[in-house]
């Protein structure tokens, strides 16, 4: 993947949302009465293109699917090492009252995000048909108006997509010509709301794999430069199951590229007794339902220091595609509905006719049963990108160079692996991928940016552990429905000094390497730890999210060449 600065020609002053009459695969075309035909024409009219580029794919790209030891030239790094970076916080959940079950205007969500110290912000109300047919085109000026009045926020309009046969995900583009149509025609023909409205039953899991086709080739057809899709809260319902996530890796590596490591809705776990809402971080109080994989146990329906459990087991299913060698990385975001302390209500207006609640009501008082935190109030994706534009952002998600982060626990994580004398002495960064020789030595270098100030409330929060997890990459599993990677541990554990200031540097060395491994990094206030040091499983109705918080950075795959 490469990391040249791209200028790109998406200016924001002109109008997005007026699509030229008759434009194949746009929610225009007057041939479109097939509930599929929208998506599928636009698909198809790609096809020729899609075939063209995947049969000139070469060396990372071609490697993205396959795993770490069969990828490209093996002597080619992935996010070398550059300090160039800098670190943008953002958040890719958020919800305004064009969602049936959340309430705030665009400019509300992002003047909170601003004052929360955001970079970047993705708008991701609920796909349905009434938000296909209305809620696209009321929001799109609104988002329009809101990136005038914050030029130096990244604004992006996205959807929280109804996965066909599976939970709900972030799907988003930067801003240009065609985005507002590709999103409609991607509700219209693959959300499982929609489908369902349509009468379409039996096997859905194939229509998101065709979602993802399309989108993937909306950006080969150049239609947009980058789509990605986050899925989210995936342990909620135990509805998204191993293979699907595989799947969905598989099918368009350079779209479908991770999940929430850590869901939003964490203010929900305030204790009744300290005037919150007395229910679950992230609202993991759930368990099985008919249309739950039936392998996963009773714990994965609960978050684990606000984590979800498919990040925060060490071995577990996160871990068991890294030791696959497949890049999949993890974020934390608000999923801001209703806030916390707000004194608003909803908006009067019937969701379905209007496609709006309208705007929120004020009721005269803080309201404690509200479960969420404002964008960056809580929850923070870091992801270190090499400008501050809509492309370069995405591309740094794209590439794993991303850090998940609660209450401000750290400002950011210069992570630095790299082989001794016989290897890639640059090194490579969060997201990576680097070489050493069979027998060689790989050094890890981890400086911890500590929290320069306070957070939300008003803590200067200390990081007091941070964890080198790894594991052997040993290819692709026999069994799509694996989820766990038994071989992978807690490496060591480093011990922030009290005294330390700004930054706390810690180093690794792993000797003599014999084989291909991952290596990724977490951290904690240390106020909650199991005797081995992992997050304790949150109580629900008990979980101050303020009392126990997490990092979690994005791995490094390190191979080995003769």
């Amino acid at each position: 993947m490469s990391h040249e600065h791209h200028h790109h020609g998406h200016g924001h002053g002109h109008d997005h949302h007026h699509a030229p009459e008759g434009v194949e695969g746009s929610w225009t075309d007057p041939e479109a009465d097939d509930p599929l035909s929208v998506s599928r024409r636009g698909f198809l009219a790609t096809a020729a293109v899609v075939a063209g580029a995947a049969a000139g794919l070469g060396g990372a790209a071609s490697g993205l699917g396959q795993g770490v030891a069969a990828a490209g030239n093996p002597l080619e790094s992935i996010n070398p090492y550059d300090g160039r970076s800098i670190f943008l916080a953002g958040d890719h959940h958020i919800h305004t009252q064009y969602s049936p079950d959340a309430q705030y205007e665009v400019e509300t969500q992002v003047a909170n995000g601003k004052k929360y110290g955001l970079d970047w912000m993705v708008i991701t109300d609920h796909g349905g048909t009434a938000h296909q047919k209305l809620s696209i085109d009321k929001i799109t000026p609104e988002i329009e108006a809101s990136r005038k009045a914050h030029k130096d926020m990244l604004i992006y309009q996205g959807l929280e997509w109804n996965i066909p046969g599976a939970e709900h995900a972030t799907v988003f583009m930067p801003p240009g010509r065609s985005t507002v149509d590709i999103l409609k025609a991607f509700e219209a023909g693959y959300d499982g709301s929609v489908l369902r409205d349509r009468g379409v039953t039996g096997d859905y899991e194939p229509y998101a794999i065709e979602a993802l086709r399309y989108l993937d080739g909306q950006v080969r057809n150049k239609r947009t430069e980058i789509a990605l899709m986050f899925a989210n809260h995936p342990s909620r319902q135990g509805i998204d199951s191993p293979h699907e996530i595989r799947n969905w890796r598989d099918t368009a590596p350079r779209v479908a590229v991770g999940m929430e490591g850590a869901p939003g809705h964490q203010a929900a776990g305030i204790p009744l007794a300290s005037g919150g809402p007395g229910r679950a971080r992230g609202y993991y109080d759930r368990a099985p339902g008919e249309a739950s994989f039936p392998g996963y146990p009773l714990e994965s329906y609960r978050t684990y220091g606000g984590f979800d459990w498919m990040t925060a087991t060490v071995g577990g299913l996160w871990d068991s595609l890294l030791a696959e060698g497949r890049p999949w990385w993890v974020t934390a975001t608000s999923d801001a509905h209703q806030v916390f302390q707000d004194t608003r209500v909803q908006g009067p207006l019937d969701y379905e006719t209007n496609g709006t609640r309208g705007p929120a009501v004020e009721s005269g008082a803080p309201i404690s049963t509200y479960g969420d935190f404002w964008p960056g109030q809580y929850s923070s994706t870091l992801v270190a990108s090499l400008g501050r534009t809509y492309v370069d952002l995405m591309k740094a998600l794209q590439s794993g160079k991303v850090i998940a982060v609660h209450g401000r626990l750290i400002d950011g994580l210069f992570l630095r692996v790299r082989g001794s004398k016989n290897g890639d002495a640059r090194g490579v960064t969060l997201g990576g991928r680097t070489w050493v020789r069979r027998g060689g030595d790989v050094e890890v270098q981890m400086v911890v940016q500590l929290a320069g100030g306070e957070n939300a409330v008003g803590d200067r929060p200390r990081v007091a552990k941070v964890d080198l997890i790894s594991g052997p990459v040993t290819g692709a599993a026999g069994d799509k429905d694996t989820f766990t990677a038994p071989q992978t541990k807690v490496v060591k554990t480093f011990e922030v000094s009290r005294n330390a200031r700004n930054l706390a540097t810690f180093t690794h060395t792993f000797k003599n390497v014999q084989q291909p491994f991952y290596v990724r990094v977490r951290g904690s206030d240390g106020k909650q730890l199991d005797s081995a040091g992992n997050p304790l499983i949150d109580v629900v109705t008990d979980a101050d999210p303020w009392q126990d918080l997490w990092f979690y950075a994005n791995p490094v795959f390190v191979d080995v060449v003769a």
